[in-house]
């Protein structure tokens, strides 16, 4: 089955942790990576950075830069490490990100970009993808866009996540970039139409399973941000709607089911706090979620703390939530 719901990299969020736990709740969604540097994986501790569970997968691999030698090597570390796919982001608007010549700023450079895909695809088997805007600045039509696309799919690209939200590089924050500009999803279902051999899957605004459905009359897959990370149950309505169809688990068996990851991560070092901060809002809209959120959030961090303290703030729930 071709996958249609699929998660997106969320810097400082969708580490592994997050993506193990998101997994529980949807078997079928595709995940991705938060964004990791060329420059970090292929003079970094690559092996730390790339580390993931097995039952992540489908999962794909974020990548920043521009420098093509160097996006090759790390895609390269990325594919022998297992992952999935391999992705270009072409979408940050911040000023860290712009001052690595890489994200959204490449729009204006498509010629670059192709070449990075070209050095990508010389060396790697899986997927090489990109995640994009519709534009930048007052670079902010249907024909700019049409030229960066078809530039990367000379280079061997088929398949573009498109935010459909234009970036503006000076004068917002990211946080701004991702509700300020409007969206604009008749340029990203025209692409489509244009280019229907392409895969295109489409991001932003998206907060209901409607949502959803309307877009993929359109589009061959929507990319879910933010109201994922918050609303994490959203996942097994997405599941039900178009992943496996199956009954979703009930919530209390979601944090049973993670228990056993979180005494393996905390025996290899891990702090338990890093786990559950990605599942505070799992109770979200349910009798007891302010307490389950209170409880985790001032237990978490105290030294020692293992299981006891999810076995605790689940105990405090109603059965029912």
């Amino acid at each position: 089955m071709k996958n249609k719901i699929y998660i997106a990299p969320m810097m400082d969020w969708t580490d592994r942790h997050c993506r193990y736990f998101m997994r529980l709740l949807s078997p079928s969604a595709f995940l991705y990576t938060e964004m990791v540097t060329a420059a970090a994986l292929t003079h970094g501790d690559s092996k730390k950075l790339l580390q993931f569970d097995p039952s992540e997968h489908p999962v794909a691999l974020q990548i920043g830069g521009s420098d093509p030698k160097m996006m090759a090597d790390a895609a390269q570390l990325g594919a022998d490490e297992g992952y999935d796919e391999i992705n270009i982001n072409v979408g940050c608007p911040s000023d860290r990100v712009q001052s690595g010549q890489f994200g959204a700023c490449l729009m204006a450079q498509p010629e670059l970009v192709a070449e990075c895909v070209r050095a990508m695809n010389s060396v790697v088997d899986i997927p090489v993808t990109i995640k994009t805007r519709i534009g930048i600045d007052d670079l902010d039509n249907y024909d700019f866009l049409r030229r960066f696309i078809d530039a990367n799919v000379d280079a061997g690209c088929n398949t573009f996540i498109v935010h459909a939200r234009k970036a503006i590089l000076a004068g917002l924050s990211p946080k701004e970039n991702r509700t300020v500009p409007p969206l604009d999803y008749d340029r990203v279902y025209r692409l489509k139409a244009d280019l229907p051999e392409l895969t295109i899957i489409l991001n932003g605004g998206l907060t209901t399973v409607d949502d959803c459905r309307l877009h993929l009359q359109h589009v061959d897959g929507v990319m879910i941000g933010r109201q994922a990370y918050h609303q994490p149950w959203f996942l097994t309505e997405l599941e039900q709607a178009f992943g496996s169809g199956s009954a979703p688990p009930d919530r209390h068996d979601i944090v049973e089911r993670m228990l056993p990851y979180v005494e393996r991560e905390i025996a290899a070092g891990a702090a338990l706090k890093h786990i559950t901060r990605h599942m505070l809002g799992l109770f979200a809209g349910q009798p007891g979620a302010r307490g389950w959120r209170r409880y985790l959030s001032e237990n978490a961090h105290k030294v020692g703390g293992g299981i006891d303290v999810l076995e605790t703030a689940l105990a405090k729930l109603p059965q029912a939530a």
